[in-house]
């Protein structure tokens, strides 16, 4: 199993090296002691601990108070398509229709189902616009 010196569990996690040493201090990273007698942090337990921070530093809870995303279609989902690794979301938007691919994560974590009120938000820097025949 691969080890990290606290400088290195340090760098990974973005800290600095005295940061990572007051959590072993605390015990809330645990730490072994590696063939030279230095302190190091077990890979499972450092990947294990780094999906923690992450939770705890989640973006989500950063409050949006604004947004680059001028084209927002409220709307209806109507449809939600999941396979193991993807999610297909259909959104009815008065007469628009959307279609979302995203993670089948994301729509879970958001709860995505029909008939729940949801925003499409588009932005995009390829748009296709087409003519209508005008006869």
């Amino acid at each position: 199993m691969p080890r990290f010196r606290i400088s290195e569990a340090a760098a990974l996690l973005g800290v600095s090296d005295d940061t990572v040493r007051r959590w072993a201090d605390s015990g809330r990273l645990p730490t072994v002691l590696d063939d030279a007698g230095r302190r190091a942090v077990e890979g499972a337990n450092l990947a294990e601990f780094a999906k923690d921070m992450a939770g705890e530093q989640s973006s989500a809870s950063i409050p949006v108070v604004a947004e680059s995303a001028r084209n927002r279609f409220p709307g209806i989902i109507t449809r939600v398509t999941r396979d193991t690794v993807m999610a297909q979301v259909e959104i009815q938007a008065g007469p628009h229709r959307l279609v979302s691919l995203m993670s089948r994560e994301a729509a879970d974590e958001l709860g995505l189902e029909p008939g729940v009120l949801a925003v499409g938000a588009v932005k995009s820097t390829n748009v296709v616009i087409e003519m209508p025949d005008r006869r």
